[in-house]
């Protein structure tokens, strides 16, 4: 990647390469003893706009006008530094409708490989295990056949359809049942500390941030602002749902001209 994006906070200094840019983060390394970092990243339109309505399948996809590989990079980046991917089992449909963006693997293609051999010097898994959050159990099986080879834990409610959670777990995940009639946030940061993972990377829509704002679980949020306005009516932003605010502060902010975008790095600080 070309010298190209400009650090303006905390410190303005010259253009500095795009690569490794959050991979120099060790997201893997910064959770306290017996706790777990937990990270999400979107990309979004200047007016908010995370996802549009498909004119042919109806569902909510990234917009092709704002995805770019210059983001895709550092998308691939935190996905390298995570222990456990945090999705959702709308996103397995959307992905089997090609709507959604892949769920890698890492290093898959040639111009990330670069990522798979630094989890391996980091002593990570070839692969990040996978905790889908969902009420319906409605997943695509032939999806988790794309997971071979990586812990798959789908975490639900008492009221789920038994024959689909029999199916899954004939399929070999791992279904965990709440207590709730939803899922709650601190179930999932339980039962991924639990397991001994220091970092997660929540790649969801906007329902599982919200599970994860609420229940105060959520430690830092990557949001790449593409400098375009898309409008539309039918769009999804980044947070939806009943919940008290939450503060952010700023971490670090980049200027991407190539790109025509901006990377900023947020800290959950708490509710307001």
């Amino acid at each position: 990647m070309p010298m190209s994006i400009q650090c303006l906070f905390p410190e303005s200094q010259p253009n500095m390469p795009l690569k490794n840019t959050y991979l120099s983060l060790n997201l893997h390394q910064q959770a306290s003893a017996n706790d777990i970092l937990i990270y999400a990243n979107y990309i979004a339109s200047l007016d908010g706009r995370i996802a549009l309505r498909h004119d042919e399948t109806g569902d909510f996809c990234v917009p092709q006008s704002i995805a770019n590989k210059r983001d895709w990079r550092l998308y691939q980046e935190l996905a390298a530094q995570s222990d456990v991917m945090i999705t959702s089992a709308r996103y397995f449909r959307q992905l089997e409708k090609g709507c959604a963006q892949d769920l890698l693997p890492v290093g898959q293609e040639k111009a990330y490989q670069d990522l798979a051999v630094w989890r391996e010097a980091q002593g990570l898994k070839a692969q990040p295990d996978m905790m889908i959050v969902s009420a319906s159990l409605d997943i695509p099986l032939s999806a988790l056949q794309s997971l071979e080879g990586r812990k798959i834990y789908i975490i639900t409610v008492k009221s789920a359809d038994e024959h689909r959670k029999q199916a899954l777990q004939d399929m070999g995940a791992q279904v965990l049942v709440t207590a709730g009639d939803k899922v709650d946030g601190m179930a999932i940061k339980t039962h991924l500390i639990a397991q001994d993972y220091r970092s997660a990377y929540m790649i969801a829509g906007p329902a599982v941030h919200q599970t994860l704002l609420a229940a105060g679980v959520l430690n830092r949020l990557f949001l790449t602002t593409h400098l375009s306005l898309l409008a539309q009516n039918d769009f999804h932003t980044i947070l939806q749902g009943d919940m008290q605010p939450v503060a952010l502060s700023l971490r670090s902010l980049y200027l991407d001209n190539i790109g025509g975008q901006m990377f900023g790095q947020y800290d959950i600080t708490e509710k307001v």
